[in-house]
């Protein structure tokens, strides 16, 4: 176990100015406060939080983070309070302990939903103040290095804690030896097998090629020393897991890896990383497509370095990072490597807000607790964000974009601005036209092309997206839709009842009337009737309590007809109101496939403008259209308050078409589907869907689904079908 004085002197090689008493204070109050608690190793308690605290001294942290990571403990498991840390340590340092207190309690590998909820915990813990973070990730860091010792359900919850968020999370922030040693640690105890096969590959690999990598690293510093550039150039292994993870991912073997072996060449400054890189290029040829430049465009972590690979000595792939002093730091140590200990303005959360970009990332996701409409979405979000790598894309002004590997146009879209998203309709990439469902490549220029005549994005885009927050705002989107058409149906079917009923509505007027209908806004009201949550006779009889519904009235007075009168058998058919395609009223008007309400046609056959047509209600479905002659209405024949009079929207000037299907009868013989297309193509129809079935050995049923403009326009294609030799039969179905 570390003592007391060689933790103070780890502190004082990077702070000389350190507050040895406030160490030495803390150090002395946890020692006593743990007393004689043990680890499940053995081992004193005390011993868990000291390393904790030298972890954190890696990191060269100030000594409120030092201090709170050796109390970090104390308010859980002893009888120490906030109050009295509070007292003895300052304000600081007991928000930070008490934030590390509610920490523990979060199970991150639980149901979805709880899972979740405890991310945002933990995110929002972090984003008071990002020093909690650092500590709960030394924490993590010392109890994976002691998993051995644990209950085996703990510790495979405990990797997998590990393996899903806290490390993804400090490879987000930038500390990327602390992210490997947490993948490897909880690799090795998830998928022990595979952990010893690749390490054994990787130990006997190093071992016989240790005298090359000597070799390299010695000719690279020659190399650049003799044109006058100090450097310091290590060779070193990647990790068990990163290996690992690249065979799952690329489906290759051992063997067929080239680039296990990595070397760091760490200069003085940022121009000699670019002279270092024409030396190495100059002196070995570099393998194409394998050279990225991080100093330029850097990650969103703050990661900057060069990379590249050359073909090196004895023809070995030789993979390479140059990057100055420090941005070897913030390699290594991420936001830690920010000046969280010197003298500055503000506290360190202030100062990351202005140096870290991986800072800025943390306050983007949690901007998306907003987006998100319950925990699984915010987990979805957070869990895309942490695990994809990035491509760069630029707007046409030069603002620089970054986005997860595979990310759409539509991605990139909302990464500019919620709006531009919603009303994107197409997009440039690198100035000429191309779908919004293309793949975005590194150093893309994208330009998205707006409509204000689009309101909300398509539901089917978020299958494409790839960033949570393109799929959080689209859902979002549909749901205010949605909301909208369902309220906007609701209006009209209220409004409707009150012209049919002959009585005033006010929008004050059902405002009053509220909170007999337990509702918190005219839109709830409104989007319930709309959803048949509500009835529209319950909203007037909540503004007008003496309203009896006519409708009602009328059936209870009238005799039971006999079965199989009218229509279709449709026994209370005297209630129903048909309208005429020119009708005008209260009935409410339909208009086509994309309208504005939520309204959808039988689903056996349509309906199109020239039909007689009748109007279901679906609980949260919206409305239903029929033609009168569907034999489906009589499914609702005895649901007359389901029945809408509804009307074609005879001043809807804009072109729409309509769903309809035919069923066509034709000769088994070569070409006659394709006439058959060729005649819908020819009349400007078009064909929704096609199903074939064999009736005979000479004859073929074609049901076809189709959209058309109008009657007339379903009857011309009919005739035109007609009149070919190959068709025996065409119809209409009437669904």
């Amino acid at each position: 176990m570390m003592r007391q004085y060689d933790l103070i002197e780890r502190v004082r090689a990077y702070n000389p100015n350190t507050n040895e008493a406030l160490l030495n204070r803390a150090y002395v109050y946890a020692m006593k406060a743990h007393g004689d608690q043990r680890r499940a190793s053995g081992d004193p308690y005390f011993s868990h939080p000291i390393e904790v605290a030298a972890i954190l001294t890696d990191l060269k942290l100030d000594d409120a983070t030092i201090a709170a990571a050796l109390l970090h403990d104390t308010i859980e498991d002893t009888a120490a309070t906030r109050a009295e840390i509070d007292q003895l340590f300052g304000k600081d340092i007991g928000a930070l302990v008490e934030g590390l207190t509610k920490l523990k309690k979060l199970d991150l590998v639980t149901k979805e939903a709880k899972q979740a909820e405890n991310l945002r915990k933990l995110l929002l813990a972090i984003v008071d103040d990002v020093r909690v973070l650092l500590v709960k990730l030394a924490d993590r860091l010392h109890n994976m290095r002691t998993i051995a010792y644990m209950p085996l359900a703990s510790r495979r919850r405990t990797a997998e804690e590990t393996l899903e968020i806290y490390a993804p999370l400090a490879g987000r922030m930038g500390m990327q030896e602390l992210r490997e040693e947490l993948d490897d640690l909880a690799f090795r105890e998830l998928y022990p097998e595979a952990y010893q096969v690749v390490s054994a590959r990787l130990d006997a690999l190093a071992a016989q090629n240790a005298h090359l990598i000597t070799e390299i690293e010695q000719q690279l510093t020659k190399k650049l020393a003799d044109r006058g550039i100090t450097a310091t150039v290590s060779g070193r292994r990647k990790r068990s897991y990163s290996v690992w993870r690249k065979m799952e991912r690329k489906g290759v073997g051992f063997e067929q890896l080239s680039d296990i072996f990595g070397f760091r060449v760490i200069v003085k400054t940022t121009a000699d990383c670019y002279q270092a890189l024409g030396i190495v290029h100059t002196t070995w040829p570099m393998v194409p497509a394998r050279f990225k430049d991080y100093i330029s465009t850097p990650k969103a972590n703050d990661y900057r370095s060069i990379h590249t690979t050359v073909i090196g000595p004895r023809n070995q792939r030789v993979e390479l990072q140059i990057r100055s002093i420090e941005m070897h730091q913030i390699a290594e140590f991420g936001i830690a490597a920010h000046a969280l200990y010197k003298d500055g303005v503000g506290t360190p959360t202030e100062l990351l807000s202005r140096e870290s970009s991986a800072y800025a990332w943390l306050r983007r996701t949690i901007e998306a607790l907003a987006e998100a409409s319950n925990p699984e979405e915010f987990l979805e979000h957070t869990k895309l964000e942490l695990f994809h790598d990035q491509v760069f894309c630029f707007t046409p002004k030069g603002k620089l974009i970054a986005l997860p590997r595979k990310a759409t146009p539509i991605d990139f879209a909302y990464a500019v601005h919620t709006d531009v998203g919603n009303t994107a309709v197409g997009c440039k990439i690198n100035g000429k036209i191309a779908p919004l469902t293309s793949e975005l490549m590194n150093g893309d220029e994208v330009e998205i092309l707006t409509s204000k005549a689009q309101l909300s994005p398509p539901s089917a885009w978020e299958a494409i997206v790839t960033t949570g927050k393109a799929r959080a705002s689209i859902r979002r989107a549909t749901r205010v839709a949605v909301r909208e058409q369902y309220a906007g149906l609701g209006r009209r079917i209220v409004e409707r009842l009150f012209q049919r009923a002959k009585i005033a509505y006010s929008d004050d007027k059902l405002t009053g009337a509220l909170p007999r209908l337990a509702r918190a806004s005219l839109e709830d009201v409104m989007a319930a009737v709309g959803r048949s949550e509500l009835k529209a006779s319950d909203v007037a009889r909540a503004m007008y309590p003496d309203y009896k519904e006519e409708r009602a009235a009328a059936n209870a007075a009238r005799p039971k007809a006999e079965s199989g009168s009218g229509w279709f058998g449709l026994r209370k058919f005297k209630s129903l109101k048909f309208k005429v395609p020119d009708a005008t009223g209260p009935a409410i008007p339909i208009r086509g496939i994309n309208g504005d309400l939520p309204v959808s046609f039988a689903p056996e056959g349509g309906a199109v403008p020239g039909d007689r047509i009748v109007g279901i209600l679906s609980p949260g479905e919206g409305i239903t259209i029929y033609p009168i002659q569907s034999p489906l209405l009589a499914e609702f024949e005895d649901k007359p308050e389901r029945w809408l009079d509804v009307r074609w929207d005879s001043e809807d000037t804009v072109p729409r078409r309509y769903p309809a299907r035919i069923t066509v009868q034709s000769a088994n013989e070569p070409g006659s589907l394709a006439q058959i297309a060729q005649v819908i193509a020819e009349h400007d129809g078009n064909i929704d869907n096609i199903a074939m079935t064999r009736r005979a050995p000479d004859f073929t049923d074609v049901t076809i689904d189709l959209e058309v403009y109008d009657l007339k326009h379903l009857n011309d294609i009919l005739a035109q079908l007609r009149v070919k030799p190959m068709v025996a039969k065409a119809e209409r179905v009437n669904g």
